[in-house]
């Protein structure tokens, strides 16, 4: 089964599972910077959720089929139409040969996941075929989709035979404001408490990397970097211009930036969702509430998506 790309919009890549080893080599997981939204698409097309999808980054993004096949989209919501006919999103869509789908621009929320039966077929580097644009490794070539493209699927899952729907409980409404649940970083310090109250903006420096927020953090008084340490996805670091970075799937494994929150794992999914001008507040929660968040939300999604960890 092969897709051939008509338009990829500004940003497409292949993201499947993240490097489970790639601290060892200093290099970043990648994987998908909203995974609960790549095992939805996944799911309603009957892969496993770590898969391959297509990352779609704000859109437009059209495709044609060779070969007949069932395919879905989840994430950011956008206008869907196969053969010019309207689709609904979070449902399984049956492609011949020949059919041409297309998806526009979201109005809330970033990127949007196609599955398709069986997964897309990436280069595979360190056990995944996650594409890592910065260093131009994994999916197609290491680099970003283009018109004239053709990706093909893997044919070891059968096509499903009948349409599913995403449980109305797992469609997670979008907007341009998002309440992160986040826990004390290891620079976090006890004046900081401003960081529970105040609004922040994200800004236009955004990628896979990370995403700059705008708004009052605290003056920290730190002249100059601290010593190395590890972080990863989730991680707000506060470098000395005064603006938040807040670490996404493609982020460094280590960083003097002191690092003063932590998103947790419960809601680090959202943060593949956020775009320039959306406004963000973070809730506080202690270890242990995180925790307690984690397993609840754990629960909730595996009474559909059996095999998916947040």
């Amino acid at each position: 089964m092969t897709v051939r790309i008509i338009e990829a919009g500004p940003q497409a890549t292949l993201q499947g599972a993240p490097r489970g080893a790639y601290r060892h080599f200093g290099i970043p997981a990648a994987g998908p910077a909203d995974p609960l939204s790549h095992a939805i698409a996944n799911r309603l097309v009957g892969n496993a959720s770590d898969r391959t999808c297509i990352e779609i980054t704000y859109g437009p993004f059209s495709v044609e089929f060779m070969s007949a096949t069932a395919v879905a989209f989840a994430g950011a919501i956008a206008p869907v139409s196969l053969n010019d006919q309207v689709k609904p999103f979070h449902h399984t869509l049956f492609a011949e040969a020949g059919d041409v789908l297309k998806l526009g621009r979201a109005d809330a929320g970033l990127r949007t996941y196609l599955g398709i039966a069986g997964g897309f077929q990436g280069e595979d580097f360190l056990s995944s075929q996650s594409t890592y644009l910065p260093a131009g490794f994994g999916g197609l070539e290491g680099r970003a989709l283009k018109s004239g493209d053709m990706v093909s699927a893997h044919d070891d899952v059968s096509c499903p035979q009948h349409a599913e729907s995403t449980p109305e409980h797992l469609r997670f409404p979008l907007t341009h404001s998002f309440a992160l649940r986040a826990s004390q970083g290891p620079d976090y310090e006890s004046n900081y408490r401003t960081l529970w109250t105040e609004h922040f903006v994200v800004t236009r420096r955004a990628s896979r990397i990370g995403i700059e927020l705008d708004g009052d953090f605290p003056d920290l008084g730190v002249a100059e970097n601290l010593p190395s340490a590890g972080v990863f996805p989730g991680a707000l670091q506060l470098p000395p211009r005064g603006r938040g970075f807040l670490l996404l799937p493609d982020c460094q494994t280590t960083g003097g930036y002191p690092h003063i929150l932590q998103v947790n794992r419960s809601d680090r999914h959202l943060l593949g969702q956020l775009r320039p001008g959306d406004s963000l507040i973070f809730l506080q929660r202690t270890p242990e509430q995180a925790a307690e968040d984690l397993a609840s939300k754990q629960e909730l999604l595996g009474s559909w998506l059996t095999d998916f960890q947040l």
